[in-house]
């Protein structure tokens, strides 16, 4: 059947060459493979943003760990939130493929990249072989994957809570939920990471009377360096190490002035929910992992040793954070 050239542009209903390009582009789904540990997870959450401004009709599936990926529990624009449980090895990997066969997505988006969205139908894939360099800090390089379909700026890190772990940050905090909180990590997940408990009591000496309360946060593994130092501290403390969910740490940490940690999970939910951090490094890259936001300070020790940083060094950027917060 043939039709003229008068017939076809009459139909206003035929799609133009910029319509059909974008039919073309309609994302209705999207699965977004995060990482495993808090903070990395933390720091894949920019990505996450970027696609819900690109596509704001879409709705995100998310692969992450059981644990970090609570972090995605309340964000307003996921859709089923799928576990990649390490501890099965390949035993859950046939399972994990099984559920998100069932699915269809127009989009797969894999900061992990093992191969994953390779072995997935979609439409369009964006992994690391696509990544395009645009900075050093891991958030950088996850929206290097996506370069070719955002160049907007890199959107903050983010992490949502509900009113659930509000009410349980006002009914934790008690009479000091609403007054001028110094939060600290004494915690990390290597010993090298870790500034000393003596430390950590020389800055609660020099700085706490700056506050109303010292808070300590972390898991159960750091209630010891957490309780050495509030049993040694005339300012009133509140030890929450290994009594919260990652996101009741969440809402604790909306509840404090500044946060001052190690290199862990934590100093990345803080920067996550707008407030100052100071991280103290000793191995590690802070270029690349250190918490991102304009809010965030850190310190390197010499040689690497996390040790060699002197506490009135961090007292004192502390109190800097403290007066340009004000």
């Amino acid at each position: 059947m043939k039709f003229s050239q008068n017939s076809v542009s009459a139909n206003k209903n035929t799609p133009t060459k910029n319509s059909r390009k974008e039919m073309k582009e309609v994302v209705n789904k999207i699965l977004f493979i995060s990482l495993s540990n808090i903070g990395d997870a933390v720091m894949t959450t920019p990505v996450l943003q970027a696609l819900h401004e690109l596509y704001p009709e879409a709705v995100i599936d998310i692969v992450g760990d059981q644990r970090s990926s609570e972090i995605f529990n309340y964000c307003p624009y996921r859709g089923n939130i799928f576990h990649k449980q390490k501890s099965r090895f390949l035993r859950g990997v046939p399972a994990l493929l099984m559920e998100l066969w069932a699915q269809s997505y127009d989009l797969i988006v894999d900061l992990r990249t093992d191969g994953l969205a390779y072995l997935l139908p979609a439409g369009k894939r964006y992994t690391k072989l696509n990544r395009i360099k645009t900075g050093v800090h891991s958030v950088q390089q996850h929206l290097g994957i996506i370069s070719k379909i955002y160049q907007g700026d890199p959107p903050q890190c983010h992490v949502w809570t509900s009113s659930i772990e509000k009410k349980f940050a006002e009914e934790s905090l008690g009479e000091h939920y609403g007054k001028k909180l110094l939060g600290l990590g004494t915690g990390a997940n290597a010993e090298k990471k870790i500034w000393s408990k003596e430390n950590y009591l020389s800055l609660v000496e020099k700085a706490g009377n700056d506050f109303d309360a010292v808070i300590f946060l972390g898991d159960s593994r750091d209630k010891e360096h957490s309780n050495y130092i509030i049993s040694r501290s005339d300012v009133p403390c509140i030890n929450l190490c290994g009594r919260t969910s990652i996101l009741e740490a969440v809402a604790i940490l909306q509840s404090l002035e500044i946060f001052v940690g190690n290199d862990s999970g934590l100093g990345h939910l803080a920067s996550a929910v707008g407030i100052p951090t100071l991280t103290v490094f000793g191995t590690g890259e802070p270029d690349r992992y250190r918490p991102w936001g304009e809010k965030a300070q850190w310190l390197v020790g010499e040689k690497q040793n996390i040790n060699n940083i002197a506490v009135d060094d961090v007292a004192g950027l502390l109190q800097k954070q403290m007066v340009s917060k004000c």
